[in-house]
């Protein structure tokens, strides 16, 4: 890789659920697949712990981008707040 090239970073939306932590959120992120065998539309719920620095609060609907470990749990951060 040379260094005009960069990685891709995976990025997700979702649903801000709790801002009780000082700096992080859990964000709540909603895939919806079709079923392999009986091709039925599912819905799967996944909670990811992001860094906070933009001061996202409950409810509010963000974008969150892959990032190095922060800590044990914290592999994400919020860059961007969509919806109030």
């Amino acid at each position: 890789m040379t260094k005009t090239q960069t990685k891709h970073k995976k990025t997700m939306t979702g649903v801000v659920v709790s801002d009780k932590m000082v700096q992080s959120v859990v964000v709540k992120v909603t895939r919806v697949f079709a079923h392999p065998l009986y091709t039925k539309r599912l819905k799967k719920d996944k909670k990811y712990i992001a860094d906070n620095r933009l001061g996202a609060k409950q409810g509010d609907q963000v974008v969150i981008e892959e990032t190095r470990p922060l800590s044990r749990r914290k592999h994400w951060k919020v860059i961007k707040i969509l919806k109030n």
